[in-house]
């Protein structure tokens, strides 16, 4: 049998044993990596660990590892209260706001796992505080980081519309900005509603006149009832800015700052940041470690060494390039877009949108199908299934999820991602290739 068959069958059964048994999938991962690489794909321990995502190790423990230190010495919980005064003690408003924070900080240049990474702690933290689905307010900041990610200054785009020109296909900067815009903030309102948004809303002024859900809470009178309710008082004594939540703030602001407009990795600053406030205040900080999520660390650098693995094998190219060859340009094109939805949502996106665009490129001179259309739909199914949370972005959604049983939140997660891999390539194809065929 094929090595990428026998890559893509071990796959399947990690799945299947890590779904009806209590094995952490990871540990699974690692285990299929040294079988299938070694056996199957001749690979060296060295070519092995070469698949180990080394950054994505370090953007996970160095974010969670320094909002562990921003949860004990306070700092998120005054975050939180800016946040619910900011909005006016509106609860429905707030997924909204950490959606247009996201979106904002990738169209001026923000990687897509950077914003997620400094959004997501505190909006997850206002999640568990004010009774939110932490799936609703996950997704919302994922599609918000994804809205932006295509604009002519993102590192999105400017991978995807420098593809675009080094393989000679005609391009549209604007329409790949704003068909990636408009599809994330169409999903976004659909999880909204889904989700328990409207609910939020409803419960927004308890009475239908008061002040809103949360008002209370703020003022210190007491929480109101509802799912947008406020679970404990915001505002008080224990919340003023003091030494230990003022550096963590200027650290914040640092982290920002060094990562959009230094270019600098996320995960390294996260940690940097994090030994110096240790280092001010070490009882604030003694039990952080701990509290890095590292059986989430352990799942997704497992899987992901094993997809480096596939990678090697030429696993991934071998499917790409039968379904590339298919006689029908609109099937080939719509079984692209599933294959970016699909790999993408356990690899790099950035990654993925380099190999993926040239494999279409035949079909694509041939003019059967609009180059420009196919692209975008080609870049929004390899990017709107970040929710996964064996993608970076879920990932983070996962290890920042306060107040739940992380099993039970990672399967959630899991399906919600399953929907969006099925169901975004499909309409993407729909909206923005089939109407375009040459």
């Amino acid at each position: 049998m094929r090595p990428e068959l026998i890559s893509i069958l071990a796959l399947v059964a990690c799945f299947a044993v890590a779904t009806t048994m209590s094995v952490n999938m990871g540990v699974l991962a690692f285990a299929a990596a040294f079988l299938v690489g070694t056996l199957a794909g001749g690979l060296s321990d060295d070519e092995i660990f070469a698949g180990f995502p080394g950054d994505i190790f370090v953007v996970l423990v160095g974010v969670t590892y320094l909002f562990a230190i921003a949860r004990a010495n306070g700092t998120t919980d005054w975050l939180v209260s800016w946040a619910v005064r900011l909005v006016g003690g509106r609860i429905a408003v707030l997924p909204w706001v950490m959606f247009g924070i996201g979106a904002l900080l990738t169209a001026i240049g923000a990687v897509s796992p950077a914003a997620c990474a400094i959004v997501a702690p505190v909006a997850l933290n206002l999640a568990a505080r004010h009774g939110i689905s932490p799936l609703l307010m996950g997704a919302m900041v994922v599609h918000g980081t994804q809205a932006g990610g295509f604009s002519p200054i993102s590192v999105y785009g400017v991978i995807v519309n420098g593809v675009v020109a080094s393989n000679h296909l005609p391009g549209s900067p604007l329409v790949l900005f704003a068909g990636s815009f408009a599809v994330n903030l169409v999903i976004a309102g659909v999880v909204f509603a889904a989700l328990g948004g409207l609910r939020l809303v409803r419960a927004g002024t308890p009475d239908g006149r008061g002040a809103p859900a949360g008002q209370e809470a703020l003022e210190g009178r007491g929480a109101p009832e509802g799912p947008g309710a406020a679970t404990a008082p915001v505002v008080g004594e224990g919340l003023r800015l003091n030494r230990d939540r003022l550096c963590t703030l200027l650290g914040l602001a640092g982290l920002v700052a060094a990562t959009l407009g230094l270019g600098l990795d996320v995960g390294l600053v996260a940690m940097t940041v994090a030994v110096l406030l240790t280092l001010l205040s070490p009882k604030a900080a003694a039990g952080a470690a701990s509290e890095v999520t590292w059986p989430t660390v352990l799942l997704i650098c497992g899987v992901l060494t094993y997809v480096g693995v596939l990678r090697e094998i030429g696993t991934i190219d071998y499917v790409g390039h039968a379904v590339a060859g298919v006689g029908v340009p609109l099937l080939a094109a719509l079984l692209l877009c599933y294959i970016g939805g699909l790999v993408s949502a356990f690899a790099s996106s950035v990654g993925l949108m380099g190999a993926l665009i040239p494999l279409a490129v035949p079909f694509l001179n041939a003019g059967s199908v609009g180059a420009v259309g196919m692209v975008t739909a080609l870049a929004v199914a390899a990017t709107v299934v970040d929710v996964s949370p064996f993608s970076t972005n879920g990932a983070i959604v996962l290890a920042n999820a306060r107040g739940v049983d992380r099993e039970v939140f990672f399967r959630r997660l899991l399906g919600y991602g399953a929907v969006v891999t099925a169901a975004a390539p499909l309409a993407v194809w729909a909206v923005f290739v089939v109407p375009n065929l040459g």
